[in-house]
């Protein structure tokens, strides 16, 4: 990409500058963050127009550590003339705040033993996308999710996103770190005519570091059509105890609620009801889950988390049980523990061997939850509840769509009930997750 090099070099020059005006200007410790942000957003509605967006942001992030006390702040303005004003006020602020002897840079040996391997984050036919061809995508999926569609729509809204990443990071003790990448998204939302006053929404939206590993941009308009025709005609069920099927695209939705309080800051807090069940087994067997940050082309693929810790593979859960806590330094000071990385990359539940339509024949009497409405997860104690919409199988049979219908369960208790793993990875996600399926839930109208 264009002037990439030169961008480089220049945020590493201002950085070194940055961190020399801040410690000759009384820090004991610094760390300064630049970044560049470019995006392009187009979206259209009923074949016009809505949306035409084009920005180019740049940030500096300033942290600085004095005598016990740290203070942050960014700006805009990367001036050399403006800065030195803009770092005085970061160590004034820094100055005025209460102790915390816990706030400082890492231990410099935790830097050590970055990958240097080529993860293909940035597209390099980036610049071959032209303000045509933006168009032509969106007008293209939007077309082909009218058709499919038919005299159902009400309204179909259409765009593209993308977008190119750059950041550099410098600390006063060490760390460098550099990374360029760029996404681009594609999709349609889609508003039904139901019966009633009912008025179904669906969407289908593709995320892909490489513009070529978007799927036929029809078959993308397409999808979305077929996902909100899908919601036709969905009503509550009775109130009923079966296996529940969450599709592969949903699942981080519930798993959420549980990698939450995996965080050492919520264990610090006392705000997890997992803080005391390392080493023990909270799911079944089937429950493995890692953190695989180095995945060609991935969407949460990274070099070094916020800290500057080198991205290192590792089971957060095996065969059900507690295997790894997410513990940034700050935490890990606080708790007296050993750091790891209080952030996640691309997380994986490895794949079964059998398909959902395959599944669903052995079921019996099923829901496939498609969808969510609101919902919220106790991190405290693992009490979550959100609505779900989706699909009833009798005997591989399809039955009905279902709406207004509500799952409610403790994430100790529902991860035990996991009876099967399908061979689907949702893979334009940094959750690639499978469709997982789970015996005996409740599941009870709204």
């Amino acid at each position: 990409m264009k002037n990439k090099k030169d961008t480089q070099m220049n945020f590493r020059d201002l950085a070194d500058w940055v961190i020399t005006q801040t410690k000759n200007s009384g820090a004991n410790d610094c760390r300064v963050s630049m970044s560049k942000r470019r995006l392009v957003e187009i979206n259209y509605r009923d074949r016009k127009p809505e949306v035409i967006k084009e920005a180019t942001t740049q940030n500096l992030y300033l942290e600085v550590f004095i005598n016990n006390r740290s203070a942050s702040q960014a700006t805009p303005d990367l001036r050399q003339s403006t800065l030195p004003g803009f770092i005085t006020g970061v160590i004034e602020s820094a100055k005025i705040m209460e102790e915390d002897p816990f706030r400082t840079l890492p231990d410099p040996k935790y830097y050590e033993g970055r990958s240097t391997e080529d993860l293909q984050l940035c597209d390099p036919d980036y610049n071959q996308l032209t303000p045509e061809g933006r168009h032509q995508i969106v007008k293209t999926v939007e077309e082909a999710c009218l058709q499919k569609g038919g005299d159902k729509v009400i309204s179909v809204e259409a765009g593209e996103h993308d977008e190119t990443y750059e950041e550099f990071i410098k600390s006063s003790n060490g760390f460098e770190g550099s990374s360029k990448s760029t996404y681009f998204q594609a999709g349609a939302s889609m508003t039904a005519r139901d019966e009633g006053d009912r008025r179904p929404e669906g969407y289908n939206y593709i995320g892909c570091r490489y513009r070529s590993d978007i799927p036929p941009l029809e078959k993308v308009g397409t999808v979305a059509a077929e996902r909100t025709l899908d919601l036709m005609g969905g009503k509550k069920i009775a109130t009923s105890k079966l296996p529940v099927i969450l599709e592969n695209r949903g699942v981080a939705r519930v798993l959420g609620g549980l990698l939450g309080p995996m965080s050492a800051g919520s264990i610090q807090q006392k705000r997890s009801f997992l803080a005391d069940k390392k080493g023990q087994k909270i799911g079944s067997k089937l429950f493995t889950l890692y953190d695989d940050p180095f995945i060609m082309r991935g969407l949460g693929s990274i070099y070094y988390d916020g800290d500057g810790f080198p991205a290192r593979k590792r089971d957060i859960f095996k065969e059900g049980v507690v295997n790894e806590f997410l513990v940034d330094w700050y935490y890990s000071r606080k708790l007296g523990w050993e750091p790891t990385s209080g952030s996640i990359s691309n997380i994986i539940i490895p794949s079964g061997t059998r398909s959902v339509e395959e599944i669903i024949k052995d079921l019996g009497r099923c829901i496939y939850i498609t969808d969510y409405i609101g919902g919220n997860s106790n991190s405290a104690t693992g009490d979550f509840s959100v609505g779900i919409i989706g699909k009833l199988f009798e005997k591989g049979q399809f039955v009905r769509n279902v709406a207004e219908m509500n799952m409610a369960d403790n994430h100790l208790n529902f991860w035990n009930k996991l009876v099967e793993v399908a061979n689907d990875p949702w893979i334009y996600s940094q959750a690639r997750m499978p469709s997982l399926v789970f015996d005996d839930v409740v599941v009870a109208g709204i």
